[in-house]
């Protein structure tokens, strides 16, 4: 009787301290401020898929994460233990999560998905250094047939994994049934050189083996001199993409900082399903405008501040061309910094309301518009429930769009 009786004490001081601390976080939670979007125009109905992740800070010792999601503030305290153990995801691993659970397991990172009606796919690459110094790599491919919900996994060597040092995957494809794996990588060089290359390795799934490593770019460059890659940031990253984008910028590094080799610097498109790797020429798109923009896999959005006004250009990627110039309704700020999305013909455009200095001192705003047209769908700002909320900054972290 004993042994029960301290068992039920003990689940009894369990329930009793996860129920105080759940009143504590509710406690908690009720006195930050809400963030919502007070409308100025169009339909409030644009919001609905709209997910704004932030975080709220007071002084250096508060930081608490928060998401705005269908125009509703929740804090990470108001979650559950299990969601904020898991930490935050993004909403299509989220989505993918639930519906293929036991092939998510251990996967996280989007851009090491593909996904087509037909199929979902991962590339990643292992590594590790063994004690004599050299990097032990392997590829963690998977392959998933919607349909019978037909798991294939394996591990692969990487090739001539000897001589390279780090590689990074950025890019996922399914190509005449093979998989297609982009990644960067640094190389050891063994001297004062250093080389950085774009690879595509072809693996075969149902053979279980990479069928050809093919280096699309090498550059080799010594101290102080620089080289980096970049790629535009895709908006959709685990979609069919028939052409990427690659920035090879050349500079030089200063006691001020990089300056940037201009005439060195170069974009470069390849295109998977013909295998060409081209130049692009300038004047069709520039460098500036290529990595700094946002790509569907069809189109490729830039950024431009013109006349006090926000512009979207949007290029047609098979073409080069551009086949749309769009003025936003929503007043230019250099010093202000914003965070865009693109998804279903519509531009989600947020002026974080900051300084470069990353201080707040203006409300957010929010625009959501047709690409094409530029006819402003809803537009609003940030609106605040506290009046005691000047003492806090709002950091709004990234733009997601379901």
């Amino acid at each position: 009787m004993k042994r029960y009786l301290c068992s039920i004490i003990i689940g009894m001081v369990v329930i009793l301290s996860i129920g105080t601390y759940y009143v504590k976080v509710a406690s908690s939670a009720s006195s930050l401020p809400k963030y919502t979007f007070k409308t100025l125009e169009g339909s409030d109905k644009e919001l609905v898929p709209v997910i704004i992740n932030a975080t709220l800070q007071k002084g250096s010792n508060f930081y608490e994460p928060l998401t705005i999601e269908s125009n509703t503030t929740t804090y990470a305290s108001e979650r559950s233990y299990l969601e904020n153990l898991t930490g935050r995801q993004g909403h299509e691993i989220e989505r993918l999560v639930k519906e293929h659970r036991s092939f998510m397991r251990g996967k996280g990172s989007i851009s090491s998905l593909y996904e087509d009606d037909d199929f979902l796919a991962y590339a990643r690459v292992n590594s590790e250094y063994t004690k004599s110094g050299n990097m032990d790599a392997e590829f963690d491919i998977g392959l998933l047939e919607k349909k019978d919900e037909e798991e294939t996994s394996f591990q692969i060597e990487l090739p001539n994994q000897g001589r390279i040092m780090n590689a990074d995957v950025r890019d996922v494809q399914l190509v005449h049934s093979k998989l297609q794996v982009l990644t960067m990588n640094d190389v050891n060089s063994n001297n004062e050189k250093q080389t950085k290359e774009v690879h595509l390795y072809t693996i075969d799934v149902a053979n279980k083996k990479v069928l050809s490593d093919k280096t699309l770019v090498s550059e080799t460059y010594t101290d102080p001199n620089q080289v980096d890659f970049e790629m535009p940031i895709d908006v959709a990253p685990s979609q069919p993409n028939n052409m990427v984008f690659i920035s090879v910028n050349k500079g030089v590094n200063h006691e001020d900082g990089f300056e940037e080799k201009l005439k060195e610097s170069k974009l470069l498109s390849y295109n998977y399903e013909s295998e060409k790797l081209e130049t692009v020429k300038k004047g069709s798109l520039s460098l500036d405008m290529a990595r700094s923009g946002y790509a569907d896999g069809k189109n490729l959005y830039a950024v431009e501040m013109k006349s006090g006004k926000y512009r979207i250009k949007t290029f047609d990627l098979s073409s080069q061309t551009l086949r749309n110039d769009t003025e936003l309704d929503i007043a230019a700020n250099e010093e202000e910094q914003y965070t865009v999305a693109f998804k279903n013909g519509r531009v989600y455009f947020l002026l974080n309301g900051m300084n470069q200095e990353g201080k707040s001192n203006k409300p957010a705003k929010l625009l959501i518009a047709d690409i094409k047209t530029g006819k402003t769908l809803y537009k609003g700002e940030t609106v605040i429930n506290k009046k005691n909320s000047k003492s806090f900054q709002l950091y709004f972290d990234d733009l997601e769009i379901k």
